[in-house]
């Protein structure tokens, strides 16, 4: 049986460095070192939370994962329910998991791994999209302004 993934399991060192030098990483931090490595860039994570602001966490392709407001998503983990942004530095938040991970993980189990998605039903309707820009150029001889 092939788990769902979290965050412990996809944010990992490289092969030429010891598979257990981020053990004392909390579990929610390893992204940074992960984005860092990848990117031969510093970068420091946020300090505090911001209150009353959440993510929901859901499962997409067989791995937990959450949205940032900014649009970008990285893997989480039931472990360590918290997430900032490495993309745009949006601070720590929440994350909603569902009450029982490991009956939403079992429920899926009989899919194939690229097959296995799951929201909480309990989550927010994503926002709509933004309204799209208007035409750049000239007016049109005859169009409405």
């Amino acid at each position: 049986m092939i788990a769902v993934v979290r965050a412990e399991d996809f944010y990992t060192p490289p092969p030429e460095l010891p598979a257990d030098i981020w053990a004392d990483v909390p579990v929610a931090e390893r992204v940074w070192r992960w984005v860092e490595y990848r990117l031969q860039r510093r970068l420091t994570p946020p300090e505090g939370f911001l209150i009353g602001e959440e993510a929901w966490a859901a499962i997409n392709h067989n791995r937990w994962v959450a949205d940032c407001t900014c649009g970008s998503a990285q893997v989480v983990s039931p472990a360590d329910q918290r997430m900032a942004c490495t993309e745009c530095g949006r601070g720590w938040v929440l994350l909603v998991f569902p009450a029982d991970v490991a009956a939403v993980e079992a429920a899926l189990v009989d899919d194939e791994p690229h097959l296995r998605n799951w929201v909480n039903p309990e989550a927010p309707a994503p926002a709509p999209p933004p309204p799209p820009p208007p035409p750049k150029g000239r007016p049109i001889p005859g169009g409405t302004p």
